[in-house]
């Protein structure tokens, strides 16, 4: 019983901890709009990329843009949502 009751828990206490952003009147969540930023960010950044002649020499790039978005939206996480 108690393994049971342990992920319902943990799922119940996690979707509380998000701060929300209220935009135009709707709540969304702040991870959202992070995903969206870093999506925007590395969308900006790959123009540089391709000018310095960097893209070429990349790994895969579905696998390193994606990385880089992650990156980019962690940071946004971190600047704006970091309570320390």
């Amino acid at each position: 019983m108690r393994r049971r009751l342990l992920p319902i828990c943990l799922a119940i206490s996690a979707a509380g901890c998000a701060p929300v952003i209220n935009i135009a009147g709707a709540d969304f969540p702040a991870w959202m709009l992070c995903a969206v930023a870093g999506a925007v960010l590395t969308a900006l950044l790959r123009p540089l990329f391709v000018a310095l002649r960097i893209e070429a020499h990349l790994g895969p790039l579905p696998l390193i843009y994606f990385s880089l978005a992650l990156l980019l939206a962690c940071g946004t996480w971190l600047l704006f949502f970091n309570r320390v």
